[in-house]
């Protein structure tokens, strides 16, 4: 596949940003990484002049720019979904580096549309929203000052994705090992959770009011596994039967 075909599959995903010029200047890091798909999921302020402004040279990333009411708007129909966390959860989660992150982007966009998520200036993404995601990346920075400003840690993420562009151009990027079936897109994969917690609900296996960690382990589990979608289609369908025997 053409490399510009491949970018185009790759989003740079900006949840709540609250500041303008972080906007602008992620559109401009992401240019100079030959990026281009840049989704806003409900800026606090947009559109904005300073975005201009600070987009300098990169205006054509935010003509094109993609303003979404939700994370699950903006994932939908990827096959990937890695989110930017800066601190230790309760539930671990898997965990990539910058380089592993860009190079698995690289190597999915071959076949389907990934998304790398960015949160909030002040809080990052919610612990909801990094549930969505199939792996967590940490960019490693002093722990004396670990604070990264928004458009830094576009630019650090995205220049992990070009360098494994590089690295696959010249041959020495291995290739995924090819499946059967394509991985489930994030928006069936939502809708699979949605129905395993209702049958989970309807068989009495746990209190809906109730659920402490239940749902987040089942769902890290089956994020972890990376289902495809014949896989998901066959899971659905014995939730379903197992409804239906509830029914009778």
């Amino acid at each position: 596949m053409p490399t510009a075909e491949r970018q185009a599959k790759i989003r740079i995903v900006l949840v709540n940003t609250a500041h303008p010029g972080n906007i602008g200047g992620a559109a401009r890091a992401m240019k100079n990484m030959g990026l281009a798909e840049l989704y806003l999921v409900q800026p606090r302020e947009y559109p904005a002049p300073r975005a201009v402004w600070r987009a300098a040279g990169a205006r054509d990333v935010l003509s094109n720019v993609k303003v979404v009411s939700s994370v699950d708007e903006a994932i939908a129909g990827c096959g990937l979904v890695v989110g930017t966390s800066a601190r230790e959860r309760r539930i671990p989660w898997p965990l990539i580096d910058p380089r592993e992150c860009g190079t698995r982007i690289w190597q999915e966009s071959e076949s389907h549309d990934v998304a790398l998520l960015f949160g909030r200036e002040d809080r990052g993404l919610t612990n909801e929203e990094l549930q969505k995601c199939h792996y967590h990346v940490h960019i490693p920075s002093n722990p004396d000052y670990s604070s990264l400003n928004l458009a830094t840690a576009v630019q650090v993420l995205c220049y992990e994705i070009r360098m494994a562009s590089l690295a696959d151009a010249e041959g020495n990027l291995p290739s995924l090992q090819e499946w059967d079936q394509p991985p489930v897109a994030a928006d069936d994969l939502e809708y699979f959770h949605e129905h395993l917690a209702q049958t989970m609900a309807d068989l009495n296996f746990f209190d809906p009011e109730n659920p402490k960690q239940l749902l987040t382990r089942m769902r890290r589990l089956f994020n972890r596994v990376r289902m495809d979608q014949m896989e998901v289609s066959i899971l659905r369908g014995l939730l379903s039967s197992v409804q239906r025997m509830i029914n009778k």
